[in-house]
């Protein structure tokens, strides 16, 4: 059995850079695939899909790291601690962000004659990726 109170900031942050990686290798070796089978239009909504996932996964990382900074700035009485960037400034790129990914989904779903089940396929990715890792940090942990 594990213990969670040894989980690091940098091993949560690890794993979501894995996990960026892996979005990365499954879009592109998938995308050709759709291509092949599916056309070009399905393959672009993939890849939107793909990139949507990995840009959420990157803005959660990096909301995450400002929480985390700010906690320990507030933690550490002394002083010493390095200032994070301001949390507002973070959380409004968050929904900037994610005000751009939904006009991106809906441009593309509008623009695009593809299969949107291709879309859930790319927009799935960033789970899948975060499930593989997570198993493979539990399993590291228990052997």
């Amino acid at each position: 059995m594990f213990d969670l109170t040894n989980f690091s900031d940098a091993e949560a942050s690890a794993i979501i850079k894995r996990a960026l990686r892996l979005v990365a290798i499954m879009a592109v070796i998938v995308a050709p695939i759709v291509w092949w089978k599916m056309g070009w239009q399905s393959a672009t909504l993939l890849l939107v899909g793909a990139a949507i996932s990995a840009l959420g996964l990157w803005k959660w990382l990096r909301l995450m790291t400002t929480v985390i900074a700010l906690m320990d700035a507030a933690g550490s009485g002394d002083g010493t601690a390095k200032t994070p960037t301001p949390l507002g400034r973070v959380l409004a790129g968050f929904f900037l962000m994610l005000a751009l990914m939904l006009a991106a989904l809906y441009g593309s779903l509008k623009l695009l004659d593809g299969s949107v089940y291709a879309l859930f396929a790319g927009l799935g990715m960033g789970i899948v990726a975060l499930t593989i890792e997570a198993v493979r940090t539990v399993k590291a942990w228990t052997t």
